[in-house]
């Protein structure tokens, strides 16, 4: 049996990040089948789907993180660091907002815009929805370049975590 593969959804309504939906300048949903048995524990469905990138990914977040530290952005290493000092809880690089049963919210801050990512389970899958509001021009830039790879990064995460096998 071939492994399941992530696939583009329309924006859920029933998320806690669709209020965020109007103005957003970026907004995206991805799914992925979740096989009978797979865990029901959100963040361990999280952290199982975004704490083990594939190495092309690690890869890109180092060049993000040279360029993007020139315009004083966080970069995924401070923020890695500010996980292990224990002060946010978070989900790899990712900040916790909201933890409900079938969903979690993670996201960041910054100067240059603010996002959010849903990871819910629903009706025998994982979905992910991005939510990105920009500040300024850096941000709306910054959205324009990443764009294409936030969706093979989103994609890749879901892919990796099915070929791996999701946690029961």
């Amino acid at each position: 049996m071939a492994p399941l593969r992530a696939y583009p959804i329309a924006l859920p309504s029933e998320v806690l990040v669709a209020a965020l939906y109007p103005g957003a300048f970026l907004a995206d949903a991805y799914a992925i089948d979740l096989p009978s048995g797979a865990s029901s524990g959100m963040l361990k469905l999280a952290r199982f789907a975004l704490e083990r990138q594939a190495p092309w990914v690690e890869r890109l977040m180092k060049l993000r993180d040279a360029i993007v530290s020139m315009f004083g952005l966080k970069t995924a290493s401070a923020l890695r660091a500010d996980a292990g000092a224990g002060s946010t809880p978070r989900v790899g690089i990712f900040r916790i907002y909201e933890t409900l049963p079938d969903e979690i919210v993670l996201g960041e801050d910054d100067k240059h815009l603010d996002f959010r990512l849903s990871i819910q389970r629903s009706a025998g899958q994982l979905r992910a929805v991005t939510v990105v509001h920009c500040h300024n021009r850096l941000g709306r830039s910054y959205i324009r370049m990443i764009a294409p790879f936030h969706r093979l990064v989103v994609r890749s995460a879901l892919d990796r975590a099915a070929q791996v096998g999701w946690p029961v």
